[in-house]
């Protein structure tokens, strides 16, 4: 088995360890694509090992039900509820005409200014978060729309929003979507949903998923227009506080 380490912790093959938007006392625990779900005597071990490390608290990244049931079962609680949709690809909505390049190094501040203008503090990426959407799956599109595109004129090296989709096999994920507020309802989020869409398609991934705070209901209308489908169930972002483990 394969063994990583955060601050001395030993992590297995089932997760992944990490600090929560750059909070040093908050670990942040994700399933590697495609692994088991952790029993709950491997969440109660790492969770022993994070407060020996000196985290207060650990969050989850979102889980299914069977995913999430070694963590509830460990002791953790529901911090967020979400929705989770699916599309299948076998009919896209055509490309649209705003212009999109690839997003570049030199892009991520104002990528990230922006997911903290979309964004309600629990949610928002900081630089590690976003290196771990673009690296949680093997391949990744990270795509942006210049700020001349949403109102015709404007800097092009400026952003307006961005998309990160990701693909594992035949599995597509768009890991995040954000659209600068004084851009939204021109279309740009449409456009790179699309466009991560296309590229998943030509890759041979035959579903793609998405999940959206359940709060977020433009959001999720946008996915549901484009030819999601709501699945039942949903995910959960899950907590714990590590003191006296």
């Amino acid at each position: 088995m394969g063994v990583g380490a955060v601050r001395g912790v030993a992590v297995g093959d089932h997760l992944r360890v990490g600090s929560w938007r750059g909070d040093d006392r908050v670990a942040y625990l994700a399933l590697h694509v495609g692994g088991a779900a952790p029993t709950v005597d491997a969440v109660r071990r790492t969770c022993a090992a994070l407060a020996r490390e000196g985290y207060a608290e650990a969050v989850t990244a979102a889980l299914g039900p069977v995913e999430a049931r070694g963590f509830l079962l460990a002791g953790f609680e529901v911090r967020e509820r979400l929705h989770l949709l699916a599309h299948d690809l076998r009919a896209l909505p055509p490309a649209d005409s705003v212009a999109l390049r690839r997003g570049r190094r030199r892009d991520r501040p104002a990528v990230l200014a922006i997911d903290a203008r979309a964004f309600a503090p629990f949610w928002r990426l900081d630089e590690p978060a976003l290196d771990e959407a673009l690296g949680a799956t093997p391949s990744a599109r990270f795509r942006v729309v210049p700020a001349a595109t949403g109102h015709g004129r404007g800097d092009p090296d400026e952003v307006a929003g961005y998309a990160v989709t990701g693909r594992a096999g035949r599995r597509g994920f768009l890991q995040r979507l954000a659209v600068d507020p004084d851009h939204q309802g021109a279309g740009l989020g449409r456009a790179l949903v699309v466009d991560g869409l296309i590229w998943c398609r030509r890759r041979g991934v035959e579903r793609v998923v998405v999940n959206t705070q359940e709060a977020n209901e433009r959001a999720r209308q946008l996915y549901l227009d484009l030819g999601f489908r709501q699945l039942p169930g949903g995910l959960a972002v899950l907590r714990s506080a590590l003191a006296g483990r």
